[in-house]
């Protein structure tokens, strides 16, 4: 009898579209697809564990197999259907452990070879991140022409990992984390069914920790599930290190009023726990960013800065791979640097506390203010320093400069090296000071592309990409310092990074074939001399630094 049980995951695995979690609008658009006979040659489906790529990417193949297909609807009755699961026709690869050149040649000679008795012959290759960048070449011509019997359905966790050449030949189709009320909705027809006694204040947390996973939900529950025992809040938490809603808000609600002996009583408790810090800390700063949102929908500015920075902090400590003093009380201290900042302004006399005030004032002036300022000073630089035709000039040689590092980036784009590139980005932006005016221009910007010596760097902001690349020279010398790298830098758009990377794919289909080219320089007038600089100029030196400005 054991030998027919199966794990929860596996027994409520979806047989048909109607059964995926969460993903309506891909289910929708796969089912038309079937409906009007637009059958791609490759897709590949992308987006976080257990939610349902690879199950969707065996339904597919089933319907489009079928015989008596109605409205993106399998019949189940044809032989086709019935035989799914013994299917010769329906190759399953897993290319964590098939990820060599040789697996995807014999894959590429059996492309060649008809399907036995169904419609299409259907490779479903999971986890296709992990093939080597040899076995990605092989691939490729085949992925673009195969017969006309084949589908490729490609899988991945991690999209980023798959060259640009690749998915520039398949349909992509994003699965996204399923949401809280869909997880609760699921686990609760399981529990139905299996006649589970369970509370829903447990399924909602099961809902929490599964972070998004319909599998990972499932895993969960099946663990905790007995034939006797009752499943509530209290288990699911002793189980999992975790720690209820109500504790959280108690600490976040602590912090907010500043109540030190209640925080530190808290905590006390929860260092005798055995409570998983990592996720403690996600609930934590989930509470943290819910009363963030209330602040500055009530704008109370100052709570909502306070706020944002432990966010921050917590974020970072977050991010530690290797924390060697207990957590807790890690995140004890950020908290209490806070309330220990308010204790002290509170005991302040009252010229001390103007002083304070101004100072604070100083320090929390919103991003967006910092922005503004930032903004109006590099304008008064453009303004006092160049004139009408200098300035001209000064932007032509910023979009000459601009056209060429995309270009130079992309003729040594080198996938392997964006991984680590993005980690040392996100080690000089945590490594700079929050008062540094360039923590303000980088702290949203993402690193989308990178050569060994030049990198591209996109913000939805074009007023952030403006001020990025009139920085260039302050922030490229920044990095080097903290990172220990020395490499170029050029801010897009995100539009202009889409139009460029469309560019790009166009050109590599018609074998263009990127040179290096040779940066500008930029001299400024000769009437531009220090003697010159009126008392605005102040500002000039204290953007930009000396050494961004070339006087003669």
């Amino acid at each position: 009898m054991a030998l027919d049980y199966k794990v929860l995951y596996r027994k409520y695995r979806p047989t048909s579209f109607d059964e995926i979690v969460g993903q309506k609008y891909t289910i929708e658009m796969l089912k038309n697809a079937v409906k009007n006979d637009r059958i791609s040659h490759a897709y590949i489906f992308t987006g976080p564990r257990g939610t349902g790529k690879t199950s969707t990417a065996k339904i597919f193949a089933k319907t489009i197999n079928c015989e008596n297909c109605k409205d993106g609807i399998p019949c189940g009755k044809c032989s086709s259907c019935e035989n799914i699961t013994n299917n010769a026709d329906i190759i399953e690869i897993d290319a964590a452990s098939n990820n060599g050149v040789d697996e995807i040649r014999e894959l590429i000679n059996n492309v060649k070879i008809a399907p036995s008795f169904s419609k299409y012959k259907v490779y479903i290759i999971d986890e296709v991140h992990m093939l080597s960048q040899s076995a990605f070449n092989a691939l490729l011509l085949t992925l673009e022409e195969p017969p006309s019997h084949i589908v490729f359905i490609l899988a991945t966790t991690n999209i980023e990992s798959v060259p640009i050449t690749i998915l520039s030949r398949c349909q992509r189709y994003d699965f996204k984390k399923i949401s809280t009320c869909d997880l609760i909705s699921h686990l609760k027809k399981v529990s139905e069914l299996e006649k589970i006694n369970i509370t829903d204040e447990a399924i909602q947390e099961i809902s929490y920790l599964s972070e998004g996973g319909c599998r990972d939900a499932l895993s969960i529950l099946n663990q905790l599930f007995t034939s006797n025992e009752a499943i509530d809040l209290e288990v699911v938490l002793n189980n999992y290190g975790s720690v209820s809603m109500i504790q959280i808000k108690n600490i976040v609600d602590s912090y907010l009023q500043y109540d030190y002996e209640h925080l530190k009583s808290i905590f006390d408790n929860l260092d005798k726990s055995s409570i998983d810090y990592k996720i403690f800390l996600k609930k934590l700063i989930d509470q943290l960013f819910a009363k963030a949102l209330e602040c500055k929908t009530k704008k109370e500015e100052k709570k909502y800065l306070e706020i944002r920075n432990v966010i921050f902090e917590l974020n970072d400590l977050m991010n530690k791979i290797n924390i060697n003093v207990d957590p807790f009380l890690l995140i004890f201290l950020v908290l209490i640097e806070n309330i220990s900042v308010e204790n002290d302004k509170s005991n302040k006399k009252t010229d001390e506390n103007i002083i304070e005030k101004e100072i604070v004032q100083e320090e929390t002036i919103p991003i967006e203010e910092n922005l503004k300022e930032i903004d109006r000073k590099q304008k008064q630089v453009i303004k006092d320093v160049f004139s009408e035709e200098e300035k001209k000039e000064y932007n032509l040689y910023l979009e000459e400069l601009k056209k060429i590092r995309v270009n130079n980036c992309f003729a040594q784009a080198d996938k392997s090296l964006l991984l680590n590139s993005k980690e040392k980005w996100l080690q000089f932006n945590q490594n700079l000071s929050s008062m540094d005016e360039i923590k303000s221009i980088i702290i949203d910007s993402q690193l989308v592309l990178s050569s060994e010596f030049v990198q591209i760097i996109i913000d939805s902001q074009e007023s952030i990409v403006e001020m990025f690349n009139l920085n260039l020279k302050k922030i490229e010398e920044k990095y080097e310092n903290i990172v220990g790298n020395k490499i170029r830098f050029i801010a897009l758009t995100n539009d202009e990074w889409e139009k460029n990377k469309k560019e790009y794919i166009k050109r590599i289909k018609e074998k263009y074939v990127y040179q290096l080219l040779e940066e500008p320089s930029y001299e400024q007038k000769e009437n531009i001399t220090n003697e010159n600089f009126d008392s605005n100029c102040t500002d000039v030196l204290a953007i930009f630094n000396e050494d961004h400005l070339e006087v003669k």
